[in-house]
């Protein structure tokens, strides 16, 4: 069998994830920090005011990775769900559902950035605008998603119909990242492309692109434990995890 093949068949074993997430998730976590505690300094000491703006648009540097990290873990809890759904994973419906809080939280971050960014460049805190309010309906899907998780006591009746729910409310995804090209809205158009020429000046880039980088290794830390937990939950019965526990005595 292939090497990657055979990697990806034990990863699907409960006892094998859990020596992966142990040994795995404090590296992502570290490596998180320290990677957004550069961004973060870069981006309040290096990086020159907005000649519009001013110092207030060092909030982007939170603000924009956590917009684009909520729709990409809204993306990627589809994908696990779909492949849960299909072929049966039940590892891939505890990631699924371990995106779900992680996205949301981002999500919430987003709109609240959001609110303090616009308060003085538009002069109120919200605004119905297309990007705001379809952000605003992703949080309300997580929010969903997670309720519906936790309202049946079947955990994988429950990650089946949750994740049901994921695959359908991915239509929204495009709808958010393209709502300020296809309408007319207080909320600007792109103005950071990491592929291609972006209209923002050329040292405001590292530091953003260290947060982006940042959040996303936060994430995967923050999936492995999430995931972790919920697969020690469901295998609390098992042997394995009685030996888990009785070597941490």
């Amino acid at each position: 069998m292939n090497p990657v093949v055979r990697w990806f068949h034990q990863l699907g074993s409960p006892p094998y994830f859990d020596r992966f997430a142990a040994r795995w998730a404090p590296w992502a976590y570290a490596l998180g920090v320290l990677v957004m505690a550069y961004g973060i300094w870069a981006a309040l000491f290096q990086v020159p005011a907005d000649y519009q703006q001013g110092d207030s648009f060092r909030i982007l540097y939170i603000h924009v990775p956590s917009a684009w990290m909520s729709l990409f873990v809204f993306g990627l809890m589809a994908v696990y769900a779909a492949i849960s759904l299909i072929w049966r994973i039940k590892l891939c419906e505890i990631l699924a559902m371990a995106c779900a809080p992680i996205g949301a939280a981002f999500t919430v971050i987003t709109l609240a950035t959001g609110s303090i960014w616009g308060k003085p460049m538009w002069g109120t805190w919200w605004d119905w605008d297309p990007r705001l309010t379809s952000e605003l309906i992703l949080l309300f899907l997580y929010l969903g998603i997670i309720g519906l998780y936790n309202a049946i006591d079947d955990r994988r009746a429950a990650a089946r119909a949750a994740g049901l729910l994921a695959i359908v409310g991915v239509v929204l995804l495009p709808i958010i990242r393209y709502s300020v090209v296809w309408w007319n809205s207080l909320h600007q158009g792109q103005t950071i492309r990491l592929m291609g020429e972006s209209s923002i000046d050329g040292s405001m880039v590292p530091p953003l692109i260290a947060m982006l980088v940042g959040t996303k290794l936060w994430f995967v830390g923050s999936l492995l434990m999430r995931a972790r937990t919920d697969n020690l939950r469901r295998e609390s019965g098992k042997a394995w995890v009685a030996t888990l526990v009785e070597g941490k005595r």
